[in-house]
C-alpha cells in the first residue's frame, strides 16, 4: 500500500525559496526549510508573527504590508521587488509572490508567500544599468563627434549632442530619416550611401572621408566610420556610426600655399614680440641711464646758466623719450606689456588721439574727434586703448585709399537686460562707447562675423598680418568691455568698443606731477640691480632725493643684507636678473621681514608679476626708463606721504 503524501516534505525539500502560509491577518501559519534559510527564524520563532516583521522600517512606514496583503485579496496575486529583512537585521533583495486562498465558497482564508533571494540578480541588473548609463552619457556628452545608431536599413536610431551641433537637425526632425540626407546629391546618384551600408555589413567596417550636408544645405569634409552591430546571438541588428568634421584638416591641405603664408606671418609677428622682449630690458636699462644723467646734466647746466648747453641738453633728452616711446609702442604693438588701467577722460584723450592720428593717417584722410557733455569717466590702460584706436584708424584709412572721413566719438550708453540677453558676453551695467567710423568701401555680413579671427584678413597677401582687430578684441575683453562692428558693403564701418563705466574720484593729472619726491627722513633703500651702470645712476638719484641706498647686484648680497640688523625700509629690485628674480627675491625677503616694502623695476613685463595680461594685484611696478622725479614720486607714495 503506497505510502500517503505529506505536502510539508515537499515544501521543506526547496530551500532555495521561503514558503509558508499567512492568515487573513498577515500572520504566519506555516514555514519551511528554505524560509529558515533565508530569513534566519525558526518555525518557533516566527509563528504567529505578522509577516511586516520581515520588511524595512521605511516599507512599514508606508504601509507596504497592508498594500501587498490588500492587492492579492482584491485581484488574487500581489508580485513585487523590493528589500527585505532578516533576522539578524541584514538586508537582501527579494522577488516575492502573494496568493490569495479562497474554500471553494469564495472565502478568503490566507495567503500563500514565496520569497527568493536575488540580490546577485539585482546587483548585476543595477551595474549592467549603471555601466550602460555610464554609456550612454559618455555618447550624449561628446560633442566634437557625431555619434548615432542606423537601423539595417539605414534609417536614423538614435542622435547625440555632437550630431546635432555638427548636422545641425535636433532629434526629432532626423530620427526615423535615411542617413543618405547627409549626403550630397551626387553621391546619392552614385549610390554610395548604399554602398558603404553593404560594405560595413559583409567586412563590420566602413571607413571613408568625403563632403557631407548639414540641416542649411552647407557642406563639411567629414571623417567617417560606420560598424556593423550585431546582438548577443550573432543577429545583424544595425550600424554605429561616428562622423566628426574634419573641414579645417582639408582646407588646410587643399589651400596649403594660404596657410604657409598665414604662418610666415604669424611667425614674423612672433618673431617681432620675441626681438621686443629680448632687447627691451637691456635697451630701457640703457635708456634709462641716458634720460637718468641727461636729468642730472639740466640740472647742472641750469646752475651755470649755460644756455646753449640747456638746449643741447634738451634737445638730446626730447630724443631719449622718443626712443623711450617708440620702444612702449613696439611692446604694445607686440602685446608683451601688462595692462596697467588708469582712470581717463576721454574728452582730453581723444583729442590727443586725433592729433597724433592726422599725422600718421596722412593728409587725404579727415579726421573729427568729438566728446560729449558729461561724459562718464573709463579705467582702461592708455598706451594699449590708444593702439586700438591706431589699429581700428588704420583699417579705415585702408577702406578709403582715396580718402575720406574718418570720425571717432564718445557718448554714454547703458546696456539693459534686453541688450545684454542678445549678447551673453555683456554684463548689464553703464558704459561708455568709442565709435570709430568711416565711409569706405564697407564689409558684408560674411567679413563681419570673422573680422577678429586671429589671421583673418582682406588684404592682398603681404599687405596685413590680420591680427590687428584680433589685439584690439583682446584688449577690450581684458579690460570687461565689449566690441561691434557695424557695416555694410558701400556703406563703410563703424566700430564700437564699450569700456565700462568707473565709479569713484579721480585723481587730478597735476597731483601727480607735483606730488612729493624727496625723503622724509633719510629713509634706506635696499636697491638690487644687476646692470652695473644703472644701479650706479639709480643710487646717485636716490641719494640725491635724500635716501640712504644700500645697492646689491645680485639678490644672494641682497638677502644677506636683509639677514643683518641694518634698517632698510623698502626693496627696489629689477625683476629679470641672473639667478634668483626679483619676484622670488621680494618672497623671500619677506619671510625675513613681513612689513618690507617693495617696488619692482622692468623694461620687460612678461615676468613673474605679470599673470593674464595684468599686473598682480598689490603689485608696485616701475616701467623702465623712468625720470629722477617720476622715480621719487613712485617711491614716496609706496612709502607713504607726506615728504619733506
Amino acid at each position: 500500500m503506497p505510502t500517503p503524501f505529506d505536502p510539508q516534505l515537499l515544501l521543506d525539500a526547496v530551500v532555495d525559496y521561503a514558503i509558508y502560509m499567512l492568515d487573513v491577518d498577515g500572520r504566519v501559519i506555516s514555514w519551511n526549510a528554505g524560509a529558515e534559510r533565508l530569513k534566519q527564524y525558526s518555525l518557533d520563532e516566527i509563528f504567529g508573527q505578522h509577516f511586516s516583521k520581515f520588511y524595512t522600517e521605511e516599507d512599514r512606514a508606508a504601509g507596504v504590508p497592508e498594500i501587498a496583503l490588500g492587492t492579492a485579496a482584491e485581484t488574487g496575486r500581489f508580485h513585487a521587488e523590493g528589500w527585505r529583512v532578516r533576522k539578524d537585521g541584514s538586508r537582501f533583495w527579494a522577488m516575492v509572490v502573494i496568493d490569495a486562498i479562497r474554500k471553494e465558497t469564495g472565502e478568503l482564508v490566507g495567503f500563500a508567500k514565496i520569497t527568493r533571494d536575488i540580490t546577485d540578480q539585482f546587483a548585476a541588473r543595477h551595474e549592467l544599468s549603471e555601466s550602460d548609463g555610464r554609456y550612454r552619457r559618455l555618447v550624449e556628452s561628446v560633442v566634437d563627434y557625431a555619434i548615432f545608431q542606423l537601423d539595417p536599413t539605414g534609417h536614423v536610431a538614435t542622435w547625440n549632442v555632437g550630431a546635432e551641433r555638427i548636422k545641425g537637425y535636433q532629434p526629432a526632425e532626423i530620427i526615423g530619416r535615411h542617413f543618405s540626407a547627409f549626403y550630397t546629391e551626387e553621391d546619392r546618384a552614385a549610390g554610395i550611401p548604399a554602398s558603404a551600408l553593404e560594405t560595413a555589413r559583409r567586412r563590420g567596417q566602413y571607413h571613408a572621408e568625403g563632403w557631407r550636408l548639414r540641416k542649411d544645405g552647407s557642406k563639411f569634409w567629414a571623417l567617417v566610420v560606420i560598424d556593423r552591430i550585431d546582438d548577443d546571438d550573432g543577429n545583424f541588428v544595425g550600424f554605429a556610426k561616428v562622423t566628426r568634421d574634419m573641414t579645417e584638416r582639408y582646407e588646410a591641405q587643399r589651400e596649403l600655399k594660404a596657410v604657409q603664408e598665414q604662418l610666415a606671418a604669424a611667425q614674423k609677428m612672433e618673431a617681432i614680440g620675441q626681438l621686443s622682449g629680448g632687447i627691451a630690458h637691456d635697451f630701457n636699462n640703457l635708456l634709462m641711464i641716458v634720460i637718468g644723467n641727461l636729468e642730472m646734466a639740466q640740472t647742472q647746466a641750469g646752475k651755470l646758466g649755460g644756455a646753449s648747453l640747456s638746449r643741447s641738453l634738451q634737445n638730446a633728452m626730447r630724443g631719449a623719450r622718443r626712443a623711450a616711446a617708440l620702444t612702449s609702442r613696439l611692446l604694445a604693438f607686440s602685446r608683451r606689456q601688462a595692462l596697467d588701467p588708469k582712470p581717463i577722460d576721454l574728452n582730453k584723450y581723444l583729442s590727443n588721439v586725433a592729433e597724433f592720428l592726422q599725422r600718421t593717417l596722412g593728409e587725404n584722410i579727415e579726421i573729427e574727434a568729438a566728446g560729449a557733455a558729461g561724459l562718464w569717466t573709463i579705467e582702461a590702460d592708455p598706451t594699449h586703448l590708444e593702439s586700438a584706436i591706431v589699429n581700428l584708424a588704420v583699417n579705415a584709412r585702408d577702406a578709403m585709399p582715396e580718402g575720406g572721413k574718418l570720425t571717432i566719438e564718445a557718448s554714454n550708453v547703458y546696456a539693459d537686460d534686453e541688450y545684454a540677453r542678445l549678447n551673453p558676453e555683456v554684463t548689464r551695467g553703464q558704459y561708455v562707447a568709442i565709435s570709430v567710423s568711416d565711409n569706405g568701401a564697407g564689409m558684408d555680413a560674411e567679413v563681419c562675423n570673422r573680422a577678429f579671427e586671429p589671421f583673418f584678413t582682406t588684404k592682398e597677401p603681404g599687405q596685413g598680418t590680420g591680427l590687428g582687430l584680433s589685439q584690439v578684441y583682446g584688449f577690450v575683453k581684458q579690460s570687461a568691455g565689449h566690441i561691434k562692428i557695424y557695416s555694410e558693403p558701400g556703406e563703410g564701418t563703424t566700430v564700437k568698443i564699450y569700456l565700462p563705466r568707473l565709479f569713484g574720484d579721480v585723481l587730478d593729472d597735476q597731483d601727480a606731477d607735483t606730488a612729493p619726491v624727496r625723503s622724509n627722513d633719510g629713509e634706506s633703500i635696499l636697491l638690487v640691480e644687476d646692470d652695473n651702470d644703472l644701479r650706479s645712476y639709480l643710487s646717485e638719484a636716490l641719494g640725491t632725493l635724500g635716501y640712504n641706498v644700500i645697492s646689491c647686484g645680485d639678490a644672494r648680497s641682497a638677502k644677506a643684507v636683509l639677514a643683518s640688523d641694518r634698517r632698510v625700509d623698502l626693496l627696489l629690485t629689477d625683476i629679470v636678473m641672473p639667478g634668483q628674480n626679483g619676484k622670488q627675491l621680494s618672497d623671500d625677503a619677506r619671510q625675513l621681514r613681513p612689513d618690507l616694502k617693495v617696488v619692482y623695476m622692468t623694461g620687460y613685463s612678461r615676468n613673474a608679476v605679470v599673470h593674464h595680461g595684468r599686473l598682480d594685484p598689490g603689485v608696485n611696478l616701475i616701467q623702465k626708463p623712468i625720470s629722477q622725479a617720476e622715480l621719487g614720486r613712485k617711491i614716496r607714495a609706496v612709502l607713504g606721504y607726506p615728504a619733506a
